[in-house]
C-alpha cells in the first residue's frame, strides 16, 4: 500500500516557517499536485516525504509505517528531479538499472526490467546512448525509466518538466499521466505550473506560506475556491478582482462598482451582508461580447470599459479593459468586433460570479465549514 499521510507538519528555518501545521492524507494509487508559487513550501513538504529533510515536528506514513526517522533509501520511494540527477558516464541502461545494481537485483531481473520500462517510455533504440547524445526531453524519459524500474511505493516528483521547452512539456506531460494510469503508484508532483496541475491531479493541494490553502479536485478548485488566493492562482488566464458594494435593490442582491454590476441572487450567504464592501471576482471565460447600447436584465451583469490591449489568441480575443482603474481581462470569440480602443461593453451571468472578503479574503459563498474541509485539515 503506498497511501501517504503527513501529521501536523512542521519546518523551521530559524525564524522562518516553512512548514506551518500541514496534513494531509493521500490515498494509494492517487496522483496529488503540490502547486503554488516559489517559497509556498512545497518541495520542502516533497522533501520531508522523501526523507531527504527532517521535520521540526509532526509525522510522515507511508503505508503501514511511521518513516519520519527512516532514511530516504529504506522509505521505498522513487524521486525523479527537474534537472534529471544522470550519469554522464553511463549508458542509458546503465543509468536506468543504478539502482537495481546497488541492490544487488541479479543481472537477468535488471536486465527484464530495464527493457520493460524503456518499451513503455519509448527508448528501446536509446538504452546504448549516453546522456550528452540526448535531447531534454529523451533525459527526462530515462530519469522516469530508472524511476519505474525501482517498483516503488511512491514517486515523488520535483518540477520534472520545469527545463523542457513548450511544446515538450506538453508532451512529456502526456507521457506521465499515460505513465500514471498504466501503474496505479502513488504520486506526489510538485510544480509551480497550475496548468500541470490542472490536467494532471486527481486532487491539488494548493499552497501559500507553508499552509494548504485548499485541497480537492481540479474543478472544484476552479469552481468554488476558499478565498482570492486559491481563486487568483487557478485559472488561465488569471480571474479578475474588482471592489464592489453589495446592495439590495427592489428585492433583489445586486454588487455595484465603479463600470460594472452584476445580480448576486443565485449566490448563498450574502442575504445578510447588503451594505459590506467586497470584492467580486470574474474568469475572462464567463464574459461575452455585447452591443455597448443593449439594455441588461435581471439575469445578466454588465460591465463597461475603455479597451487598453488586444490580444489576438485565434478561436479567442483577449480583450485588457481599464474599468475603473482596474485591468480586467475578457475572454472574448476571435471573431468578436472589439475596437483598437475606446469604450467596449461586456455581460455575463451573476451566477458567475464570486464574491470575497476584502480582509482575509475568505469566499463569502462558502460556509466555514465548507472552507475548513476543503483545505484538507
Amino acid at each position: 500500500m503506498g497511501a501517504i499521510r503527513l501529521v501536523e507538519l512542521v519546518k523551521r528555518f530559524g525564524d522562518l516557517a516553512a512548514l506551518d501545521h500541514v496534513s494531509l492524507d493521500i490515498a494509494d494509487g492517487e496522483f496529488l499536485v503540490l502547486v503554488g508559487p516559489s517559497g509556498c513550501g512545497k518541495t520542502t513538504c516533497l522533501r520531508i516525504i522523501a526523507g531527504l529533510e527532517s521535520p521540526t515536528s509532526g509525522e510522515v506514513h507511508i503505508g503501514d509505517r511511521c518513516v519520519t526517522d527512516v532514511s530516504p533509501k529504506d522509505r521505498d520511494i522513487a524521486m525523479v528531479f527537474q534537472d534529471y540527477a544522470l550519469y554522464p558516464h553511463m549508458s542509458v541502461r546503465e543509468n536506468m538499472a543504478f539502482g537495481l545494481t546497488l541492490r544487488g537485483t541479479p543481472r537477468e531481473r535488471i536486465n527484464e526490467k530495464v527493457c520493460a520500462a524503456a518499451q513503455m517510455l519509448g527508448m528501446e533504440g536509446l538504452l546504448d546512448r549516453r546522456p550528452s547524445a540526448l535531447s531534454g526531453g529523451q533525459r527526462q524519459r530515462v530519469a522516469l525509466g530508472r524511476a519505474v524500474v525501482r517498483e516503488p511505493q511512491c514517486f515523488l516528483m520535483d518540477e520534472p518538466l520545469s527545463n523542457l521547452d513548450a511544446k515538450l512539456r506538453v508532451q512529456t506531460r502526456a507521457e506521465l499521466i499515460r505513465l500514471h494510469k498504466r501503474l496505479g503508484i502513488t504520486t506526489v508532483y510538485v510544480t509551480h505550473d497550475q496548468a500541470e496541475a490542472m490536467t494532471m491531479g486527481d486532487r491539488i493541494a494548493v499552497m501559500k506560506d507553508g499552509l494548504i490553502q485548499q485541497c480537492d479536485t481540479p474543478m472544484e478548485l476552479f469552481e468554488r475556491p476558499v478565498n482570492r488566493f486559491v481563486a487568483g492562482f487557478i485559472g488561465s488566464p488569471p480571474m479578475n478582482f474588482l471592489p464592489a458594494v453589495l446592495e439590495h435593490v427592489d428585492g433583489a442582491m445586486w454588487a455595484s462598482g465603479d463600470g460594472f454590476r452584476a445580480p448576486l441572487d443565485a449566490l448563498d450567504g450574502l442575504e445578510e451582508q447588503a451594505g459590506r464592501d467586497v470584492v467580486v471576482g470574474l474568469r475572462p471565460t464567463d464574459m461575452r461580447a455585447a452591443a455597448a447600447d443593449a439594455g441588461g436584465d435581471q439575469c445578466n451583469g454588465r460591465l463597461e470599459g475603455v479597451v487598453d490591449v488586444i490580444e489576438p489568441m485565434g478561436p479567442t480575443t483577449l480583450v485588457y479593459l481599464l474599468v475603473g482603474g482596474e485591468s480586467v481581462i475578457v475572454s472574448v470569440e476571435g471573431s468578436a468586433q472589439v475596437p483598437e480602443s475606446g469604450p467596449f461593453c461586456v455581460e455575463f451571468n451573476g451566477d458567475r460570479c464570486h464574491v470575497f472578503d476584502p480582509g482575509d479574503g475568505r469566499n463569502l459563498c462558502l460556509s466555514a465549514a465548507s472552507r475548513a474541509a476543503q483545505a484538507g485539515r
